[in-house]
């Protein structure tokens, strides 16, 4: 049987993924307008205090759980993820159960956008669905080469597989793959389509008040999971000198999402069908080559 899970992990888990949620928005507001650590904050005030809009006839249960479930999955996924050596569940197949998280974010943003009963959401909640079907598959595909590479599902045996070589180094494909499907699945940066200016917001459009806080909140906390996962995965895990692992964890997580936070500014926003014949036509051919390439190597 394996051991029990120390209590303050669980406790600790919400704290950490909020920090890192909360360093993303304050990373992201220092790059668009250099309010820095202050503007999410003001943000999150001016949020809480400002009342509801109403569309005529919403489903106002369902894009509730939506807009909560976004949030739920991001905590949910990284209750699987190591910080150093400890996480809050030791599953045996933590891989399938951090891309299954990744799924219910879909479900959130769908009812989402159904529940508001407007256009302008509901077509975004259609382009996330649109964007699901692009990326998953290459994501998949990355996720089962880092898998392979290691023999194991579970991310502390994928981390520890890394002794000597991370991931990155000889997956560099499935790294890149990777990287691109977390801002698929967190909808930032050129694959912020379904939030995008050009539906006045989309899924977002018609939220206000906590609601908007709370969905906003989600997405930076999808967006830091994704981060924290490739640690593990590709980047050797809590693996480094002189800190400890949960450190060095810390550490690592922070470069990914500055990298991926810094990338929203730096690249227009792509069109669902270009993206579309863009992962089945390149990433998916390109991912199972690299997927062939470390199987290979792990049979030889």
């Amino acid at each position: 049987m394996s051991e029990p899970v120390p209590v303050w992990t669980v406790v600790a888990l919400p704290v950490v993924l909020g920090a890192l949620a909360y360093s993303a928005a304050a990373m992201d507001a220092a790059l668009r307008t250099g309010d820095g650590v202050v503007g999410p904050l003001r943000e999150g005030v001016r949020l809480i205090v400002q009342q509801r809009r109403r569309t005529h006839a919403p489903d106002v249960l369902l894009s509730r759980i939506g807009v909560i479930s976004l949030a739920t999955a991001a905590l949910l996924a990284a209750t699987v993820i190591p910080l150093g050596d400890t996480s809050v569940w030791d599953l045996p197949v933590g891989v399938v159960w951090f891309n299954a998280m990744e799924v219910v974010a879909w479900a959130s943003l769908w009812l989402t956008g159904w529940g508001v009963n407007a256009a302008f959401p509901l077509v975004g909640g259609y382009r996330f669905l649109a964007q699901g079907l692009a990326y998953e598959l290459p994501h998949m595909f990355a996720l089962i080469t880092a898998g392979l590479g290691a023999g194991s599902l579970d991310f502390g045996g994928v981390a520890a597989a890394q002794d000597g070589l991370w991931f990155a180094v000889w997956m560099p494909v499935a790294l890149a793959t990777y990287l691109l499907s977390a801002l698929a699945m967190a909808f930032w940066g050129p694959l912020g389509h379904p939030v995008a200016d050009d539906l006045a917001g989309g899924v977002a459009a018609e939220l206000s008040g906590p609601d908007r806080l709370v969905f906003s909140a989600g997405r930076f906390a999808l967006l830091s999971v994704a981060a924290a996962a490739a640690v593990p995965l590709f980047l050797g895990g809590g693996a480094g000198p002189w800190l400890p692992g949960w450190a060095w964890s810390l550490v690592k997580t922070y470069a990914v999402l500055a990298l991926l936070v810094w990338v929203r500014g730096r690249f227009p926003v792509l069109r669902m069908d270009r993206f579309m014949e863009a992962a089945w036509m390149l990433l998916i051919p390109a991912t199972l080559l690299q997927a062939l390439v470390v199987g290979v190597v792990v049979v030889n």
